[in-house]
């Protein structure tokens, strides 16, 4: 059987991670063309040496030195910079999986979708700021959109592709992060390590504190938005602590199918790698007794405002997804740093979303230029809360 090639963008976090523990599992079945991180020198080389990759991308040009003594000798190629990773994305691997986080990953993610990959997306901000410009290039080059992340993925395995129209509704579970139960005063003076403790998922930071403000649900639906032909009023967000039911879609006779599965991402990359078919995975098998019980309770809008925040920009449309975007990414930071609380996250995006005007998004540029934009607002009130 001849190996299906890939390239792994962001391949030391977490997602990356779990990707090349599948690849070193079945050796023979895949030749990596490329992997890619932001500045982890260590954990790129020794991930680059595992998988004979035949290139390693620092994105850190300052970092680039260290990474070529790392592979010296190898015969791996090296390479640093912006402009590198898209040149890593643009390689003729079969497969591009995207995992870079943040709003970084979109240029070449956008670069792997014009050359007409398959690409198993895992980086939800590349949609959030520019889907429409991502599904508008991938209709050019044929281009296919695999998601990774395991609600978006969920919808893929249940949603009826040939037959939209049958759908009335999504509905994306939401664990509820670790303050499902905690009051607002609670959360006031949580801590990035807190915030970071997620009780069923293993994540990076970032995705972490997202997903106990619940604004990872809220860029989820604008992602499910651009993934799936189906309006904003069509989509919900639906708090499942066990974890275990992926995702809903609603048909217009009543069914709803779900897709469930262990808590491990090892599932949907696994079907994104194999996509169409299926592949073994090592992910825990459900025992349903066991559980015995699945619980559902609606989100708590007055104490997770951020979900709020993102269905506004959904529905608004424009650039302000993108602005969201960035204020989001810019607070996280700030609190991960300690400079403003947890609740300040929401409310800097809020103080953000209210001071930029939303504009039309028309190319890459224009992306570019109103997520900068959007830093400095957000920046601005950091600096109006920041502890510091």
């Amino acid at each position: 059987m001849t190996p299906r090639s890939i390239t792994v963008l962001g391949a030391t976090g977490s997602v990356g991670a779990s990707t090349l523990d599948l690849l070193l599992r079945a050796p023979d079945a895949w030749a990596v063309e490329a992997l890619t991180a932001n500045c982890d020198v260590d954990r790129l080389a020794a991930a680059a040496k595992a998988v004979n990759a035949k290139l390693a991308v620092v994105a850190d040009e300052s970092c680039y030195a260290t990474l070529k003594d790392a592979l010296a000798g190898t015969g791996i190629e090296v390479a640093a910079g912006k402009a590198a990773l898209c040149d890593a994305a643009r390689r003729a691997a079969e497969i591009v999986l995207s995992a870079i986080v943040g709003a970084a990953g979109l240029p070449p993610t956008l670069a792997a979708v014009e050359r007409g990959a398959t690409l198993a997306i895992a980086n939800k901000e590349t949609l959030v700021c520019a889907g429409d410009l991502v599904t508008a290039a991938a209709s050019k080059s044929g281009a296919v959109l695999l998601p990774v992340d395991s609600e978006h993925n969920a919808i893929f395995q249940v949603f009826d592709h040939d037959h939209p129209e049958r759908v009335t509704r999504i509905i994306v579970t939401a664990s509820g992060g670790p303050f499902r139960r905690s009051t607002t005063a609670e959360m006031r003076h949580v801590t990035p390590r807190q915030a970071c403790a997620h009780p069923v998922w293993s994540m990076g930071a970032k995705i972490s504190v997202d997903s106990a403000t619940l604004m990872n649900k809220g860029l989820e639906l604008i992602e499910a938005h651009h993934l799936f032909p189906v309006t904003p009023d069509q989509l919900e967000v639906i708090v499942h602590p066990q974890s275990v039911v992926h995702s809903f879609v609603e048909y217009i006779d009543g069914s709803m199918l779900a897709q469930l599965g262990s808590p491990d991402m090892r599932t949907p990359i696994g079907y994104c790698l194999a996509y169409p078919e299926r592949m073994a995975t090592p992910s825990a098998r459900l025992d349903l007794a066991a559980l015995a019980t699945l619980s559902f309770e609606a989100p708590d809008h007055a104490r997770f405002p951020a979900l709020g925040l993102a269905t506004a920009a959904l529905r608004a449309g424009g650039s302000a997804p993108c602005i969201l975007n960035a204020a989001n990414e810019v607070a996280v930071a700030a609190f991960l740093a300690r400079a403003v609380g947890f609740l300040d996250i929401a409310a800097i995006v809020a103080d953000t979303l209210d001071h930029v005007a939303f504009a039309s998004v028309g190319s890459l540029d224009d992306v570019v230029a109103i997520d900068a934009f959007a830093r400095q607002a957000a920046g601005r009130a950091v600096a109006a809360r920041s502890r510091t």
